[in-house]
């Protein structure tokens, strides 16, 4: 709005701060100034900030530190007082209801948009018997303290767009925390649905079956070739797959899209699957953007009976 923001600034938006490191313009090109009305992506900060937030520059950067630990109080205190605390009238509505549950949900996505909207939407799925609760919210790859604050509330996780680190996996499979994973927000809105009325039997579902990572890219006239390592699982040639970088699922984008291997050698013959701890190389058909550390996601569609 004022003033010129330069790469290297120390940037406090909301209770998130951190210096400039890199600047991109709408047409992703680095850039090291921003001028007035310029749309900029930034890196830099420790932490996704609110849609909207306003941010300014500081030159201290103690002072800066201490203005977002300030706010950052000031919205966990907001939050307890937020937190609707349990009454004698409320105990004794609960005791005359006799079967009154709670289902408390985690929610991480890729964006603050569709996090606050799919959020909004479940807890409008409130009933007298059943409450919805979103214990937490944010932007940004399942963790490892998303996981231990899903076991000690014994609640589910949602992931929309996003998916956990391989340490924060492991650490789910071993507590046997479920982490329900969309790409449609009304798929995860009539699931929950359904669960809340005890009619949850979907005809299909998604099941996981490889994780493919990128070590090396080759780009040649016709295609891009990737280098990679089967990290688990069995990847098959007929496999649909998602590629996700640094958490985040970057193709396909689309609701309900599914995009499809183009090839899959070993050495330089076509092969139909690699096993874990192989390694491969393949193409994304109709897609050539990829970097190495992404990882492939390789699935399945089967037909099962099962509740949340």
């Amino acid at each position: 709005q004022n003033g010129t923001l330069k790469q290297g600034d120390l940037l406090v938006s909301g209770q998130n701060y951190g210096r400039v490191k890199a600047m991109f313009n709408e047409r992703n090109q680095r850039t090291e100034v921003a001028p007035p009305a310029t749309p900029v992506l930034i890196l830099g900060l420790n932490g996704a900030p609110q849609a909207g937030e306003t941010f300014k520059v500081y030159l201290d950067e103690s002072e800066a530190k201490e203005k977002a630990y300030q706010r950052g109080q000031i919205l966990r205190e907001q939050g307890m007082r937020a937190k609707k605390h349990i009454t004698l009238d409320e105990i004794g509505r609960r005791l005359a209801l006799g079967n009154f549950k709670e289902l408390k949900v985690i929610i991480k996505g890729d964006v603050d948009g569709s996090v606050e909207a799919l959020s909004d939407s479940l807890q409008k799925l409130s009933t007298p018997e059943i409450l919805v609760s979103v214990i937490h919210k944010g932007v940004g790859q399942i963790n490892e303290s998303d996981i231990v604050l899903a076991e000690a509330s014994d609640a589910i996780v949602i992931a929309f767009n996003v998916r956990p680190s391989m340490q924060a996996n492991r650490l789910a499979e071993g507590a046997g925390i479920q982490i329900k994973m969309y790409s449609i927000i009304y798929n995860a809105i009539e699931e929950i649905k359904s669960a809340m009325e005890g009619m949850l039997e979907p005809k299909i579902q998604e099941k996981i079956v490889a994780n493919v990572e990128i070590r090396e890219v080759f780009k040649f006239d016709k295609a891009t070739v990737a280098g990679c390592q089967v990290l688990d699982g069995r990847i098959k040639r007929d496999n649909k797959i998602r590629l996700i970088r640094d958490g985040i699922v970057v193709y396909p984008t689309g609701e309900g899209q599914s995009a499809e291997l183009g090839s899959l050698k070993r050495y330089k013959d076509d092969v139909k699957e690699v096993l874990s701890g192989m390694e491969c190389g393949l193409t994304v058909k109709n897609y050539n953007d990829i970097k190495a550390g992404d990882i492939i996601e390789a699935y399945e569609i089967e037909e099962v009976k099962r509740t949340l």
